[in-house]
């Protein structure tokens, strides 16, 4: 299973074996749309398991544990938050206005019966309004522009979970022109440049 190279850190995450068999139907999934898709990067189905699986996965330790309700948006092929509902969140949001992508996420959820709500629009439109306790990010923007994004949909004491590179102290100091919140930043178990941001206290200045 693809899974293999990353064994310790699958076994911190303490997933089960359901729950790996379901990452090995959405990566097999993956791989079968890619070739009339542009899913991912071409670049990193190799390394699928690290570079999307894990990467994704590696949210769920700094969840809420009375998380209820996660929104992902820019989700794409759904990193992280189809990952996060396979590992049990409880009712995920997704929000990306590519239709072709939104298809590919539905696909995912019907292989791997891991009920999600799709929202194929943009993330200004969606119509439910603070709402989340946890909103995620992957890849999608610069941080200033992901707290904007983020203020309309999440609760007044949400926590916000943006997965960032190398460049993630930069767009901390820059967002703080906009932004006063609190910043913790985990180190990336699958990016060695990569960091977990987690945002909580959010306001506008």
């Amino acid at each position: 299973m693809g899974f293999s190279k990353q064994q310790d850190q699958w076994n911190a995450l303490n997933v089960s074996r359901e729950t790996l068999d379901k990452l090995q139907a959405y990566a097999d999934l993956l791989v079968k749309w890619q070739a009339k898709i542009n899913l991912v990067s071409n670049s990193t189905l190799d390394d699928l398991w690290n570079r999307h699986l894990l990467d994704s996965a590696q949210i769920y330790p700094y969840l809420p544990k009375d998380c209820k309700t996660l929104v992902d948006i820019g989700c794409g092929a759904g990193f992280p938050g189809m990952v996060l509902a396979i590992m049990g969140v409880p009712d995920v949001h997704m929000v990306d206005s590519d239709a072709r992508k939104m298809a590919f996420v539905r696909e995912v959820s019907r292989i791997t019966e891991t009920p999600v709500t799709i929202h194929n629009c943009r993330i200004d439109d969606v119509k439910e309004k603070h709402f989340a306790d946890v909103v995620t990010s992957r890849a999608l923007a610069t941080l200033e522009k992901l707290l904007g994004f983020s203020s309309a949909l999440k609760k007044e004491d949400a926590r916000c979970i943006f997965l960032k590179g190398k460049k993630a102290d930069e767009e901390i100091i820059e967002a703080q022109n906009s932004w006063d919140f609190e910043c913790e930043s985990k180190r990336s178990l699958s990016d060695p440049q990569g960091q977990i941001l987690i945002i909580e206290g959010m306001t506008r200045k």
